[in-house]
């Protein structure tokens, strides 16, 4: 885990600078080791300050690119590689794991067509990670086709380059950023950005089956699908509300033979707390509580903006806990988190579902299909850049390609029962059941995670303080993070 950074200048002058001034601003991301390559020279060092130490002494090139490690497993690896004729960064993880790294797998595969493998990655590995390859006239960038490993990318008048958060494209003076698209492949050269789409998300038609035989189905891809993220590991935090997701989360990791330990966050009194409680003792597994006060949210709110870079009410509400449990979880000394993402827009647990059903029933899998190609914008960035903070792995047992491949080929009766089913997500609650998860869990109602642990209200609070709305006080606490950064 760590991160990636590329750039090409388009005029042709050094561009290394800028990389280096990148990776520095990416620090956070990877201390363990940090590399920056052009196309046929590669140089690692111990720290930061050797870096720019190499930069001034040895390189210079209008192609470049580096990387910062955070080293979790044994087998993560400094990186750049050098190959013949090329540098290459992969960034990320391949399921199921293995002994060695990922891209000592890769590179036993190369061949000479170097185009032709960076397909094939995307194709047929599965995973949460981006790559870069540097050649004497291009860059070669990809990207997961779920993607769930953040990368961003963007140019001006004189760059064009890619990296794991914006912050690092905006301190090189690149002002507009987009998120790469996912399972796609991109050229850059001179010229900018060519994306080729590889392998992406697609609405598979609809299968007419019944409850049983989907649920049973379902279980065991849930099954296969936490198998292969927690291969590699004997201890697992889990994210955990005690409610339906995050519930079938841990009894998966538990029947996977894993030490699971839960971890449930909020703020002081909160009856949520109290469940999560009370779920965990049932569920007989190691449960971390911790509670926070009011100004605890305040003073961590400029470091959540800064990680997830967007003045988004919803998203910050979501972020702040999200960030005690990863703190948590590092501090456990777990380095891999699992969570329930996926969930809600895979099997129909959004309110936004229901009004749609009880409008035109045919447009439900439409915008669960939308929700689900895009969740790589609405959460996974958000979340991965959270966990990458605290030096702890993401990993999603839902946002899997055969778990998703077969939910958007369920028809929505098996999601949705009717226009006054104020439960949905009907499949997933029949494989807690079978999984022999308490009625309670079972028929328990989703309570977004900002309501459910009381941060939505202490930022609504915080923002009366000071005559605002809550969208106006983010983006003013936004403003002092990122000044130059138009809100």
């Amino acid at each position: 885990m760590g991160a990636i950074v590329a750039a090409i200048d388009k005029k042709g002058e050094d561009v290394v600078p800028q990389v280096a001034l990148m990776l520095r601003e990416l620090k956070h991301r990877g201390t363990d080791a940090h590399g920056i390559a052009t196309p046929n020279s590669a140089k690692l060092a111990k720290s930061m300050k050797q870096i720019e130490q190499i930069v001034i002494e040895n390189l210079s090139s209008n192609i470049a690119l580096g990387h910062n490690l955070s080293q979790i497993f044994s087998n993560d690896h400094p990186q750049p590689i050098l190959g013949n004729g090329y540098a290459f960064i992969f960034e990320g993880h391949i399921f199921p794991s293995s002994d060695a790294s990922a891209v000592e797998i890769l590179l036993r595969n190369f061949k000479s067509d170097i185009q032709k493998n960076c397909v094939n990655i995307i194709k047929k590995i599965e995973g949460p990670y981006v790559f870069s390859i540097a050649r004497s006239d291009r860059l070669i960038v990809g990207r997961d086709a779920l993607g769930t490993t953040p990368l961003y990318y963007g140019e001006n008048e004189i760059t064009c380059a890619v990296a794991s958060e914006r912050k690092a494209l905006w301190k090189i003076g690149i002002k507009t950023t987009k998120s790469f698209p996912p399972g796609n492949l991109a050229k850059i050269d001179a010229k900018g950005f060519a994306f080729q789409p590889i392998q992406t998300i697609r609405q598979p038609s609809i299968k007419s089956v019944n409850m049983e035989l989907a649920a049973k189905r379902l279980q065991n891809l849930l099954i296969e699908s936490m198998r292969k993220r927690v291969s590699d590991v004997k201890k697992v935090v889990v994210a955990f509300s005690g409610g339906l997701d995050s519930s079938i989360v841990a009894v998966l990791a538990k029947l996977c033979e894993r030490d699971v330990h839960l971890v449930s966050v909020g703020l002081t009194n909160q009856e949520e707390i109290r469940f999560a409680a009370s779920v965990a003792e049932d569920l007989n597994m190691p449960h971390h509580v911790q509670t926070y006060e009011i100004e605890q949210v305040k003073e961590i709110l400029p470091q959540v903006l800064w990680l997830i870079e967007q003045p988004n009410a919803v998203n910050v509400g979501i972020a702040i806990p999200f960030y005690w449990v990863a703190e948590i979880a590092a501090q456990t000394g777990c380095r891999v988190m699992l969570a329930g993402q996926g969930g809600d827009e895979l099997f129909g647990g959004y309110q936004r579902y229901l009004t749609k059903y009880r409008h035109d029933i045919a447009s439900v899998n439409e915008a669960m299909y939308h929700d689900v190609a895009y969740s790589y914008e609405t959460n996974f960035q958000r979340d991965s850049q959270i966990c990458a903070f605290h030096r702890v792995e993401l990993r999603l047992p839902f946002v899997d390609s055969e778990v998703i491949r077969y939910a958007l080929s369920l028809p929505i009766n098996l999601k949705i029962e009717s226009a006054e089913d104020s439960l949905r997500k009907r499949v997933l609650r029949q494989i807690a059941q079978n999984l022999k998860l308490p009625s309670y869990i079972v028929n328990r109602r989703k309570k977004a995670i900002q309501y459910a642990t009381g941060v939505d209200r202490a930022l609504r609070k915080l923002a009366k303080e000071e005559g605002l709305t809550l969208q106006k006080y983010i983006e003013k606490v936004f403003r002092k993070v990122y000044p130059e950064v138009k809100v």
